[in-house]
């Protein structure tokens, strides 16, 4: 009896940055490149450190850390904490030209991340 044989090799094609598409309301379609970039940092963003168990210890920014802290110390934790989170993303190069507006008991951040696929300016808005 003869032997089956077979040279085919299966292969998953992968993509490293095309993820769903997440709007307010609904999953619809893909997005690639800065876009889904732009999507993992606002998820990151808007995690608040160590406060889900489906999330490793170092995903998401600890707001909660800076409630009823002075100015000058939001300013400085707020960067340090926003480049150490974002840093960590293997797309990202650079977290920089930082900008804060504080109006009452918030601060509004803004900055520039520049990532393999190019720079995009985001905007996040803590309580403090």
């Amino acid at each position: 009896m003869a032997e089956l044989t077979t040279d085919l090799k299966l292969q998953e094609r992968t993509y490293e940055s095309m993820t769903y598409k997440v709007s307010a309301d609904k999953v619809e379609g893909f997005v690639d490149d800065l876009e889904a970039l732009k999507q993992a940092i606002h998820k990151l963003l808007s995690t608040e450190q160590y406060e889900y168990p489906i999330y490793s210890f170092d995903y998401g920014i600890a707001w909660k850390e800076l409630i009823g802290q002075e100015r000058p110390y939001v300013r400085a934790e707020l960067k340090r904490m926003i480049q150490e989170a974002l840093l960590r993303d293997s797309r990202i190069t650079d977290v920089d030209q930082f900008a804060f507006t504080f109006l009452g008991d918030s601060c509004v951040c803004s900055f520039t991340v520049t990532s393999k696929y190019g720079a995009v300016a985001i905007e996040t808005e803590v309580q403090i």
